[in-house]
């Protein structure tokens, strides 16, 4: 077999001096964003290629377009793709390999069997039309494959095959023939800056001002993004295949997965392409790649992917007797969560990413290049894209030593059992709390987010500090348990320093902060508000807390994960303010100490009156605890009495030391993570990223209560807010639910049913240990309304597996529905 390789067509043309916007990178996802740019009437686009579209890893892509993925927005995403190429061809006239052969995925353990009917069932929140086969009709399809050890097989009709270059260069027609200019063999070399913007690209033949620059240029994307001060985290993974001699399979045969054996199989042109994501990938150059490595290959290593050439034997084993007729190597970029990036880099303005797209670069490329090009053009996504948004980065994931240790394993995940609350094994210890040690003591079993180790579970005494994973009640739900009864009866104990903690501090602090979130926060020092930072559509952009703690100066305290995200957020908001911006969360680590007997605990270590009169809930002081100056505040996401301590680094592991010797008498406990989740679920409290986006409203999210109405300066997205205020019903609203089978356990994009009809699907699910059943939420959607009258109306079922749960609706939480108990 010989790769397919384009000649030149767009070489020797002149650059012009500015082009609205430049698109860096020719491969499959550079040409579509170019594409859907013109489709939306931008056709100032100028695309440039270093070497030849498609040289860089497009080229030898497998071709796969496969419709299911991990979630509802990035299968949104993949079946754009498969949409777009079915009329491409027709559009352009030029030829791109488009078919629909179909996929066939197939199990060969219960395990791997329950995970492919759990996406089967969120296929069907997006249309992709899936079945399930007898594994004899899959042989049918596939007479080469052994059966005798599966236990099921799936079909998805609609998944399809195409030419990665014959596609690139429909789109490159498509685009050229609206307007775009696209120039070949001329490189990047720098990316020009002024005032936190991006102006133009510096290349090997002079400058070229733009508007906006869209980075589409794969492995070299990370070294291209470091000079304008950009960090994003990808690398380089030798990535085989193998192609046979010709054999006896029938043109037109789908695609065959078999994830447990890491292996996919493809028909190609009467022989067999075995391609395989080792458990354990080989990371290439992480240095940087050679401007010149246009149609380039890496040599054999059959010592590396032997062992999974025969386990791939095990699935197809004519691959054992037939001979091969390629065995190929090739780089392509992945990146640490196995997730690409999409939108504009939060360190520059207007300067968009593309990248990182970890061997599905092909199946993505429709959907990702229309949301890059409708976010230049709208300024904002056009869904919520929070799963591939390059905001989710740290700057320390850019790291070479991390990334070569990271990425080696994020390749190796991708046919790996998608476990929930799977934790990664590499890179770890990247930032820890100075309680690690005392937690570690205690039994922690650690967890990672956004580098920080967190104790997600203590480990009771004879347990094992490790996770055995499954869909049902993981070996930690006996711990989880007891850590939920001691917040709920008596007092626990939480590490929360890694909540990032900003403080914005001058004359216009109050301003900025009023302006882009829902509640007021010109409020008494010391007040602790809950608020959303909103968007121009009224979107949710981040759900945090914001304390005044003098005239001019608040502290803004919000999730570890959307840390960067929030940052830049905050920065770009108090840019050219009269304010100053500053990230402690590092210098001021927090414990939480929770519980109807904290107030008790707490006032054997401080004279502070710790009533509802003395110190009443949101608000905070700065008052000594054990002889420790701290600032507490009255507050709490699990649904009890309780105070965050936020401490000097110096003094908090003194201070954690008395907080569990005052409660030794009322039997406190250390909790997690897991813990922290649950109780929140059943206390009805939104998590962002899950149950918020900034596709989703305060108003839809049942956080009404939240916005200032009429606060001084108004806010982002009020007009929008009013209009949606003012509507007769509400066609969206969030609804939270109790599934009737105590042993079932839902977690994200379950199908909604009302009397057998969908009408959404959750957006987060974890087992009530304090209701004794699996507690989820949703968004439901009703053109009609999604009234009282509608709700009690119906009969509620949520899809697992391909099975029906029977599930009771609520608007309020399932305990404490008044939520009295915070303010006890």
């Amino acid at each position: 077999m010989t790769l397919k390789t384009p000649e030149a067509q767009y070489r020797g043309a002149s650059l012009p001096e500015r082009a609205e916007v430049v698109v860096v990178g020719g491969g499959i996802v550079g040409a579509s964003i170019a594409y859907h740019l013109t489709r939306r009437g931008v056709t100032d686009v100028l695309l440039l290629e270093q070497g030849t579209l498609t040289g860089g890893t497009t080229w030898h892509a497998a071709g796969l377009v496969s419709q299911l993925k991990s979630s509802h927005s990035l299968t949104k995403l993949a079946t754009y793709s498969a949409r777009l190429f079915e009329s491409l061809e027709d559009e352009t006239g030029q030829a791109t390999g488009y078919r629909t052969p179909g996929s066939i995925s197939v199990a060969s353990d219960e395990e791997r069997w329950e995970e492919i009917l759990r996406g089967m069932s969120m296929a069907k929140t997006v249309d992709v039309d899936m079945e399930i086969i007898p594994v004899e009709r899959a042989q049918e399809f596939w007479p080469h494959l052994n059966i005798d050890d599966l236990v099921g097989a799936v079909y998805i009709p609609k998944d399809g095959q195409t030419s990665p270059v014959d596609t690139t260069m429909a789109l490159a027609k498509g685009a050229r023939d609206r307007g775009a200019r696209i120039v070949e063999g001329v490189a990047v070399e720098r990316l020009r800056v002024e005032n936190e913007r991006i102006v133009g690209v510096e290349t090997e033949q002079g400058y070229v001002e733009a508007d906006a620059v869209v980075l589409a240029t794969g492995m070299w994307t990370r070294h291209l993004a470091e000079t304008a001060g950009v960090s994003i985290p990808l690398q380089a993974c030798e990535h085989f295949y193998l192609v046979t001699e010709p054999l006896d399979i029938a043109p037109g045969t789908p695609t065959l997965r078999d994830p447990t054996n890491y292996t996919y199989f493809k028909e190609e042109t009467g022989k067999i392409m075995a391609g395989f994501f080792e458990p354990r990938a080989k990371v290439w150059k992480l240095d940087g790649i050679p401007r010149d490595f246009t149609f380039g290959t890496l040599p054999e290593d059959w010592d590396h992917v032997g062992p999974i050439f025969e386990r791939s034997i095990h699935r197809v084993p004519i691959l054992g007797e037939v001979g091969i007729q390629l065995f190929f190597n090739g780089p392509e970029a992945f990146t640490p969560d196995g997730v690409y990036y999409l939108g504009e880099a939060p360190e520059v303005d207007r300067l968009y990413v593309a990248a990182g797209f970890n061997s599905v670069g092909i199946q993505s490329a429709g959907g990702a290049g229309s949301a890059v090009a409708d976010w230049i053009v709208d300024g904002h996504s056009p869904s919520d894209l929070s799963a591939v948004d390059i905001r989710r980065t740290f700057p320390f994931q850019s790291e070479r030593s991390y990334l070569e240790d990271r990425i080696s394993e994020s390749l190796g995940l991708l046919y790996a059992m998608h476990w929930p609350f799977r934790q990664y094994e590499s890179a770890r210890n990247i930032r820890k709390s100075v309680l690690h040690d005392r937690l570690d003591e205690l039994g922690a079993v650690w967890g990672e987010v956004a580098g920080w180790e967190r104790p997600n579970w203590f480990a009771l005494d004879g347990m094992e500090r490790e996770y055995e994973y499954s869909y049902g009640k993981q070996n930690w739900y006996p711990a989880s348990a007891a850590e939920c009864k001691a917040v709920r009866e008596g007092v626990g104990v939480f590490d929360q320093s890694s909540f990032a903690k900003f403080t914005l501090t001058g004359p216009d602090a109050l301003a900025v902060l009023n302006r882009l979130g829902s509640a007021d926060v010109d409020t008494a020092i010391g007040r602790v508000g809950y608020t959303q930072w909103l968007n121009d559509r009224g979107g949710i952009e981040a759900d945090l807390t914001v304390t005044r703690v003098a005239e001019d100066s608040f502290l803004v305290i919000t999730g570890a994960a959307v840390e960067n995200r929030d940052w830049h957020t905050l920065r770009r908001a108090a840019r050219g303010r009269d304010c100053a911006l500053e990230n402690i969360t590092h210098d001021l680590p927090t414990i939480g100490v929770m519980g109807p007997d904290s107030r008790s605990v707490l006032s054997q270590l401080t004279d502070v009156a710790l009533d509802n009169e003395g110190f009443p809930f949101s608000t905070s002081q700065e008052i000594e605890v054990a002889g420790i100056p701290v600032r507490a505040m009255r507050l709490s996401y699990v649904g009890e009495l309780g105070w965050e301590l936020h401490v000097a680094r110096d003094r908090a592991v003194e201070l954690f030391d008395a907080v569990m010797a005052a409660g030794e008498a009322f039997g406190i406990k250390p909790a997690g993570y897991h813990t922290l989740n649950t109780l929140r679920l059943e206390s009805g409290y939104r998590h962002w990223g899950h149950d918020i986006t900034d596709e989703d409203t305060p108003i839809e999210a049942g956080l009404s209560f939240t916005i200032a109405w009429d606060k001084e300066g108004g806010f982002n997205g009020r007009d929008v807010l009013l209009a949606q205020q003012a509507e007769p019903v509400r066609v969206k609203r969030m609804v939270q639910f109790k599934l009737e089978d105590p042993e079932v356990i839902v977690y994200h994009d379950e199908p909604i049913y009302r009397n057998g009809e969908l009408v959404g699907r959750i957006s987060s699910g974890m087992y009530g240990h304090t209701v004794g059943s699996c507690l989820a939420m949703g968004y439901l959607v009703n053109d009609e309304g999604v009234t009282n009258d509608w709700l009690e109306s119906g009969g509620y079922e949520i899809e697992v597996a391909n099975v029906r749960v029977q599930a009771t609706y609520s608007l309020r939480s399932f305990y404490d529905p008044k939520n009295e108990r915070i303010r006890m």
